[in-house]
């Protein structure tokens, strides 16, 4: 085989869900298996395979006690000092019902995935691994995704035509991008909350875009959003809540969702190997640096927030970020689900206000 073819929610309460998901163990259009995944990956096979992809962080944020979770894993024995998300994924994984397998991504995401993998295949999960190549070859990638196919049992044809049924998808959310930096009527909120759904459609690609359509056709017919500051979000979507309705109290606006922009695979390809090359997150830092310097000058961004997730190795890039990028940054760290906290409250309110003052 080969595919080298030419809902929302009040965020000040910290116990509400604050993505598109509604339940730890999500509906199975159709009765169909579900495949978890452990980040982003080439979700068109999982839908030619006939099942349903189900990103595990986004079940894991949105269940009814995400913090529970996260203490359930600790009492199984993940230390403390290690990614809230990884404890979070393997409860949600254990808890899940009709859950067949799990696709790990064991390169081009956390550096703990490995261990979560081999825990969740101790206790019974079945186990895919999936690798993004880090020097971004594409006959490596492609041969990734012809194994990923011939696990799933998904036929490469099946597969271009799933690529071209989203790419319709894609665009539209494209689209909702350029009403939150261009036209002002989308919050970064509201951007976040669809563009990081994308990285697995809700498991239901046709009401993932029935219930998209609706939104556009009420965004686009709003009054724009006027905002003293215009702000970048950089680095992983936040384990805290009500950063985004902070920011807009304080008269700044999220105008750039670095990471959920990516799982909406701008710009489009019509190679599917060639469209996951240009998928940032995977690969080295560089390339995401060169895709937030270019957004900064499109969207006339005057400063960025940097997320970083306590116990993450992903806390060093923050380093390059200031060398790389001539603007101000504001680094905050979240470790468990929560509100957020009246300290990270203040830092935002001082750091939007000394770029209101500039």
């Amino acid at each position: 085989m080969s595919f080298t073819l030419p809902h929302q929610y009040n965020s000040h309460d910290s116990q509400e869900p604050y993505l598109a998901h509604q339940e730890t163990s999500p509906a199975r259009p159709l009765g169909r298996p579900l495949v978890g995944m452990s980040t982003s990956v080439p979700v068109e096979v999982i839908l030619a395979a006939h099942r349903c992809p189900v990103d595990l962080n986004n079940v894991f944020i949105n269940s009814p006690n995400p913090r529970a979770l996260i203490n359930e894993a600790e009492a199984m024995g993940f230390p403390r000092n290690m990614c809230a998300w990884i404890k979070g994924i393997y409860a949600t994984a254990m808890a899940m019902e009709g859950l067949e397998a799990v696709i790990s991504v064991i390169q081009g995401d956390c550096s703990n995935v490995l261990g979560l993998s081999e825990i969740l295949g101790e206790r019974g999960i079945r186990i895919i691994p999936f690798e993004y190549p880090p020097d971004r070859d594409k006959a490596r990638l492609a041969w990734q995704m012809d194994k990923l196919a011939e696990t799933l049992g998904a036929a490469p044809t099946d597969v271009i035509k799933v690529k071209s049924r989203l790419d319709s998808i894609r665009a539209k959310l494209i689209r909702l991008d350029e009403l939150t930096w261009r036209e002002n009527k989308v919050t970064g909120f509201e951007n976040h909350m669809h563009l990081v759904s994308s990285s697995d459609f809700n498991c239901d690609p046709d009401t993932f875009e029935a219930e998209l359509d609706d939104f556009l056709v009420q965004a686009m017919a709003r009054e724009p959003l006027a905002h003293r500051v215009r702000l970048g979000y950089v680095g992983v979507p936040p384990i805290i809540t009500g950063i985004y309705d902070y920011l807009e109290e304080l008269g700044a606006a999220v105008v750039f969702n670095e990471v959920q922009r990516q799982f909406a695979m701008p710009p489009q390809s019509h190679d599917i190997i060639e469209q996951y090359l240009k998928f940032t997150y995977p690969y080295d830092l560089f390339g995401r640096v060169h895709d937030i310097g270019r957004a900064v000058a499109q969207r006339q961004i005057h400063g960025l927030i940097h997320y970083t997730q306590s116990f993450c190795y992903r806390q060093v890039h923050d380093i390059i970020f200031r060398e790389r990028l001539d603007l101000p940054i504001l680094t905050i760290e979240g470790d468990k689900f929560g509100p957020l906290d009246n300290r990270t409250k203040m830092r935002l309110e001082a750091f939007v206000d000394v770029l209101g003052d500039q």
